[in-house]
């Protein structure tokens, strides 16, 4: 339980991430000063709407050259940070190299971020961007939990590099984040697993997935019908406040599941009909679990394998987030809001410029 000096710097990897870019602002918006430890500080146009952000607030920004996979590259920035955020970690689903692209970066990135911790000593807390991937596999995993819900005590112990690897990553890269915050005494770390994050970015190049998602179901790639494969699902905003909160709470401690609805891409597609179907070919038709259990590994060129249909369409699933509520004052707003105001931002941002 340790106090956070506002009046110190406060780093954050990954700063121009999806997550990060809400964060930074409200970091700002506060008044701080904040380290944004980025791949190359010189690049002005992808830093500006980060600048913007601090221009047009009571806050600092400071960029610096980082990278999750060089050692000691963070040792700058975190020079005087009592607080460190720790975003940066790839999402996305497929990759040629699993090992390569997913788990090397996340895993030896939070090693390298938390080596440079242990070296520095002004830090008292880190907060880590895990994910639910880090607790479930597939939905299924509910009826092995603890009165048949996901609570932040479940870990995630199927995927694999050959079974879901994204998720692999997540729970290798939080377990070994927790191995080493146990091994000493200076600092807390504090984990934050948020479900698929959506709502608006900052600025207008987000490439994160959660946007291939809302694209397929407003671009006609599903015209014909969306499955109904659950999805736990948060918006950024509320991401971004626990990140704050979980670091500004002395008494915040552990993980935290953030996620405002057990939902499914179906549901989605059936708000988001309701009000955009008249300009766009949003599906409003399920498709039967029986049917994509027969087409997905076509379809979705291996992407969707039969086992995780049957594990992820149609099951009941519960993830509790009383704690983010109790403990971090987490208000979760309604799903119709978070889509709405996602896909109002993807077509101010052209993300369906080729839709008739």
């Amino acid at each position: 339980m340790q106090s956070i000096d506002r009046s110190k710097p406060i780093l954050v990897t990954g700063a121009t991430g999806y997550v990060a870019g809400w964060l930074v602002k409200k970091l700002l918006d506060e008044g701080l000063t904040v380290h944004a430890a980025v791949r190359d500080p010189n690049n002005t146009s992808k830093l500006q709407v980060l600048q913007n952000l601090a221009d047009n607030s009571q806050g600092t920004i400071r960029f610096f050259t980082s990278d999750l996979l060089e050692e000691g590259s963070y040792n700058e920035a975190m020079q005087g940070c009592e607080l460190v955020f720790h975003t940066a970690s790839p999402f996305t689903v497929s990759v040629p190299d699993p090992q390569r692209d997913l788990v090397d970066p996340a895993v030896n990135g939070t090693r390298n971020v938390l080596a440079s911790v242990n070296q520095t000593d002004s830090v008292k807390r880190v907060v880590l961007t895990s994910s639910v991937a880090g607790i479930y596999d597939a939905v299924k995993d509910a009826e092995d939990a603890p009165e048949g819900k996901f609570t932040e005590a479940v870990w995630n112990t199927r995927s694999s590099l050959t079974n879901n690897p994204y998720s692999y990553s997540k729970v290798q890269a939080e377990k070994a984040a927790w191995a080493i915050a146990q091994a000493q005494q200076r600092w807390d770390l504090v984990a934050i697993n948020p479900g698929l994050v959506l709502g608006p970015a900052i600025g207008t190049a987000s490439t994160s997935d959660s946007f291939a998602v809302l694209t397929q179901i407003g671009d006609g790639s599903m015209r014909s019908g969306a499955p109904a494969v659950a999805m736990a699902a948060v918006d950024v905003r509320e991401v971004a406040q626990a990140h704050f909160a979980a670091a500004f709470i002395p008494e915040a401690e552990g993980r935290y599941i953030i996620n405002g609805y057990d939902s499914n891409l179906f549901e989605m597609a059936q708000i988001l009909h309701s009000r955009f179907g008249d300009r766009y070919p949003i599906p409003n038709k399920k498709v039967p679990k029986f049917l994509l259990w027969l087409i997905a590994p076509i379809v979705t060129k291996g992407q969707l394998s039969r086992q995780n249909v049957s594990r992820n369409v149609g099951i009941d699933y519960h993830f509790d987030n009383s704690k983010s509520i109790r403990e971090l004052g987490i208000e979760y707003r309604p799903l119709e809001q978070t889509l709405a105001d996602m896909f109002e931002y993807m077509i101010a941002n052209n993300y369906f410029e080729a839709v008739n």
